[in-house]
């Protein structure tokens, strides 16, 4: 039976008279803030982060894609407000949690900011509202997980407050699509939790996609990242294979493309990167171990997607020895730290062990992203670096130049006529005729 208070909600969402609250102000709550903000419904974002707060209370955008007068206006108005207050929270209709699910050193899910934030939230609760979880997981968090935090506050899902989850959906630097248009998967505790969680997204975003349960929905996000992390891995297998055989999987894969059904084309490179890719598909490695199942797939695709930047410094290795030069001692310009090109997301990059790698082997090793200019700490690594200007001398000066990252902003020809060696992880040279004997595909 629905309660008074998911009833008042309810009314509430239909007349688009409701405040919605984005805890996390990253890459995937920021976009999501702004696309309520567009249609004219309040946001109450939230960040422990006090930079970030500070920032935005600015009016300044630390996110590349995001400019900073798209927030102005928003922040002056009052529309918009920030803080990382925890009491606050009580104040929205809807919360919606947005925050990283990394991987502990074994591999396995490290939940620790969504119990926080879970515990963060159940001391203001009250009934009426919606909670909503985005960050992606294994099928089962939101029920066995999030649920028994929150009713710790006294309230019960599903009868004093609404609970879903709905996957988050984002591709930074993409000019197609953003948040307002992607689909966007919907599954609740019950069937008034899905209703309710449909009329808060269906309210900004122009496709809802209702699943049956949390744990669908759940699932979902994984299967996404899963298939691309095991076609990947597939290219990247063949990508060390066709450099054994002599034969150009660019090409190979060029020609693939031509065929009008069953077959999608997937590139490869030095490595997976971004938060999704290389860290989800081992949440769902980790819940399968509960049903004594072994998910093979998605583990020799992450094996095969982690040693790519070990390939890559061997390839480096080799090419440096084509030209009576040690890998020890040399000077290596790694261009792009960004883990795709034309954005300033660092997060999981594989150069980040490349750089390492390279290190631990005597290079010298500079690198140039003309979206990142400084290095700031990151899990696991922590680069006093700054981004070296990319002249004709610095360029001359390597003794490699490793392309890990196509930013649309470099001057490939500019690069290769000023550069002594380059190492290609990206194909970026290809048909090039001056390329040959100077480029090194890797």
């Amino acid at each position: 039976m629905q309660s008074q208070s998911l009833k008042i909600l309810e009314e509430r969402l239909d007349n688009k008279q409701f405040m919605v609250g984005v805890i996390g102000l990253g890459y995937v709550g920021l976009p999501l803030s702004l696309t309520f903000l567009r249609k004219g419904i309040g946001v109450l974002g939230f960040d422990l982060d006090r930079k970030k707060i500070d920032e935005l209370s600015a009016g300044r955008s630390y996110i590349k894609h995001i400019a900073a007068d798209t927030l102005v206006g928003f922040i002056q108005n009052g529309l918009f407000q920030v803080s990382s207050d925890p009491l606050r929270l009580s104040a929205p209709d809807a919360l919606i949690i947005c925050v990283p699910t990394p991987l502990t050193k074994s591999r396995e899910p490290d939940l620790k900011y969504i119990e926080s934030t879970a515990r963060t939230i159940a001391k203001t609760l009250r009934p009426g509202q919606l909670i909503v979880l985005e960050s992606t997981t294994f099928p089962g968090t939101t029920v066995e997980v999030l649920q028994p935090i929150l009713e710790g506050s006294g309230l019960k899902a599903g009868q004093d407050f609404a609970l879903a989850f709905s996957p988050e959906r984002e591709d930074p630097g993409n000019p197609k699509f953003g948040t307002a248009n992607i689909p966007k998967v919907v599954g609740g505790i019950d069937e008034q939790s899905s209703r309710v969680a449909r009329k808060l997204y269906g309210a900004a975003l122009e496709t809802i996609v209702p699943v049956s349960s949390t744990q669908a929905a759940e699932m979902t996000k994984l299967l996404e990242n899963i298939f691309r992390s095991v076609n990947i891995a597939l290219v990247n297998e063949l990508k060390v294979l066709c450099h054994r055989m002599d034969i150009d999987l660019f090409e190979v894969i060029r020609a693939a493309s031509t065929k009008p059904f069953g077959y999608m084309p997937f590139y490869p490179g030095p490595g997976l990167g971004g938060h999704c890719i290389p860290i989800d598909p081992f949440y769902l490695t980790s819940k399968a171990r509960e049903y004594d199942f072994s998910t093979k797939f998605i583990e020799l695709a992450g094996e095969i997607n982690t040693s790519m930047p070990y390939y890559v410094v061997q390839r480096t290795m080799e090419a440096l020895n084509e030209r009576g030069k040690s890998l020890k001692g040399a000077r290596v310009l790694l261009l792009g730290v960004a883990y795709k090109k034309d954005v300033d997301d660092d997060r999981e990059s594989p150069s980040y062990k490349l750089m390492k790698l390279l290190s631990e082997k005597g290079a010298e090793v500079a690198y140039n992203d003309p979206h990142i200019p400084h290095l700031k700490p990151v899990r696991n690594y922590s680069y006093n670096l700054t981004s070296t200007p990319l002249t004709a001398d610095n360029l001359a000066k390597a003794d490699c130049v490793l392309v890990a990252t196509d930013h649309s902003a470099y001057d490939y020809d500019f690069i290769l006529q000023h550069s002594m060696l380059i190492v290609d992880t990206r194909n970026v040279f290809a048909g090039k005729e001056s390329a040959e004997g100077k480029v090194f595909p890797a």
